[in-house]
């Protein structure tokens, strides 16, 4: 197959976003190839926030004057624009966090705490080996909190799923199944819809973690089958200090709170309080409101540049990736060679060169990549390897940026003198 998959506004989309015209290492052209540990900003975001900051900065639902109605109304639109986004029954069903990370421990903490929902003793946490570290760590605590026991799903050599003893591991003790959408080391897309209907079928509760997914193909929370699916903002070309954890309502409303403070409570007095109704109860405080703001724009942006759009650009980019770094000796790529099975993260090592000099070598052709374990340790150490360097593409990124990147990598080549 050829690139008849890019968006065709290609051209028009890369003037949205304003950095893509830097020159880095002494003059050459920026060739961001790390959208899978932050993605960039259209113009659109940037202007929504600093215009939100300019004329209608003030905290919400406390403020009785006008621009503190403007600051709550707009905070609260982009809870709707997220909804929509995820095609979420209930706004109120979408929380505001900091980031995924949070989310996630939200959800894991809370099933520590008394109520219905609470893990004990011979329960049993199903997670897989693929695991950001925010997917494994909080359930981690979560076992040596409640005395519930950790166990997890294998790889394949291939970088996917080992479902092969699924049977067994998925069974009546089971009370939590938590995977990721797509792996941001491997690039594997899970059978979200599949697994969640067997973790189900035993009664578990199934929490997706979509900071990868979101990014770059449609995520519709129904279609999903999960009781939780959580995604960070910096991922979507939204800013940094926002994410996002949507559960169902009568989920959300069996968890006690998470934090307590102003917002989520109804009354106080010295001797008891009662709590607001979600999604309030899970928000204490003052929220990271123009990260909201701005990130209710950036869901929009994606949402007009289209998401199915969006996911065939980022198969045709990763399919040409994947031709690119075949033609590289001595390039092994971890994860599933077939860009159908995958998203637009990477990972891949280099025979004779670490890959933190890889990176660095990049980095003086204006290339940026990642290099590292990827928090994802674990998945590393399946494959034998400490760390790999991580290329991540996006719906800005162009055929000829991947033209570079192999052109450089054979630069680095021979630059260590391997091969």
């Amino acid at each position: 197959m050829g690139l008849e998959g890019l968006l065709p506004e290609l051209e028009i989309i890369r003037k949205d976003f304003p950095i893509l015209e830097r020159t880095v290492a002494g003059g050459k052209r920026l060739v961001y190839l790390d959208s899978a540990n932050t993605s960039q900003k259209p113009q659109v975001v940037i202007d929504t926030m600093v215009d939100h900051l300019e004329n209608h900065n003030a905290n919400i639902a406390r403020a009785m004057h006008a621009l503190g109605a403007e600051s709550t109304e707009a905070f609260e639109g982009a809870r709707d624009r997220v909804a929509a986004f995820l095609n979420a029954p209930s706004r109120d069903e979408v929380i505001f966090t900091k980031n995924a990370s949070e989310a996630l421990n939200l959800v894991a903490s809370t099933l520590a705490f008394r109520g219905p929902l609470q893990l004990g003793e011979g329960d049993e946490i199903l997670i897989t080996e693929m695991e950001h570290h925010s997917n494994i760590v909080p359930w981690q605590m979560l076992a040596q909190r409640t005395g519930a026991t950790l166990r997890w799903i294998g790889l394949t050599d291939d970088g996917r799923l080992d479902l092969s003893n699924l049977g067994e591991l998925l069974n009546e003790r089971t009370k939590v199944v938590a995977f990721t959408w797509v792996s941001n080391m491997l690039g594997t897309i899970n059978p979200v819809s599949d697994l969640a209907a067997r973790a189900k079928e035993v009664g578990a509760l199934v929490v997706v973690d979509a900071s990868q997914a979101a990014p770059q193909l449609p995520v519709d929370v129904v279609a999903s089958g999960a009781d939780f699916v959580v995604f960070t903002g910096h991922k979507v070309v939204g800013p940094t200090g926002i994410g996002v954890l949507w559960g169902h309502r009568e989920v959300l409303d069996a968890l006690p709170p998470f934090l307590g403070g102003g917002e989520m409570i109804a009354t106080v007095t010295m001797a008891e309080s009662t709590y607001a109704p979600i999604p309030h109860k899970f928000e204490a405080g003052t929220p990271p409101i123009v990260e909201a703001v701005g990130l209710g724009a950036a869901v929009d942006y994606l949402s007009a540049v289209g998401m199915d759009a969006i996911h065939r650009h980022e198969q045709t980019i990763t399919r040409y990736a994947l031709e690119g770094l075949a033609s590289v000796p001595g390039t092994t790529v971890l994860g599933p060679l077939d860009a159908e099975s995958r998203g637009g993260a990477i990972s891949f090592e280099m025979q004779g060169v670490h890959p933190h000099d890889i990176a660095q070598v990049l980095d003086t052709q204006g290339i940026a990549v990642r290099a590292g374990h990827h928090c994802a340790k674990p998945a590393h150490a399946r494959f034998g390897v400490q760390s790999s360097t991580r290329m991540s593409s996006y719906l800005y990124t162009r055929p000829d940026e991947i033209d570079a990147l192999v052109e450089a990598l054979n630069y680095t080549r021979a630059y260590f003198k391997v091969g």
